[in-house]
């Protein structure tokens, strides 16, 4: 369930992001910048659901997450291909986001 809201939140995020740019950078009428302000208000919802009690470990988590959708958006939407250096930092942060939610602790 974890993953599953980390993946809605980040494309709330990253959606909300694209449609702000696209209404300030490429002219799109002023409602995209009313939706991206809502899709980006959802997403900061969409975080406190969470089960995880620790709101820094949660966010720091989230941004590998949302380092790895944004390649993918990147890729899908922008039709940008990732080059071997994206995919490598993704999975670097794939890989950090998975030791701060699932080490052993105390």
């Amino acid at each position: 369930m974890a993953f599953l809201l980390f993946i809605i939140a980040g494309l709330a995020e990253i959606g909300g992001g694209y449609l702000i740019w696209l209404w300030l950078r490429e002219g799109k009428p002023g409602y995209f910048g009313l939706l991206g302000g809502i899709s980006l208000a959802t997403y900061g919802v969409i975080a406190t659901f969470q089960s995880f009690p620790s709101f820094g470990r949660v966010y720091a988590a989230y941004g590998g997450i949302f380092i790895i959708l944004s390649v993918l958006w990147g890729w899908g939407i922008d039709r940008k291909t990732p080059d071997l250096y994206d995919w490598v930092g993704a999975g670097i942060c794939l890989i950090g986001v998975s030791v701060m939610l699932f080490a052993p602790r105390n």
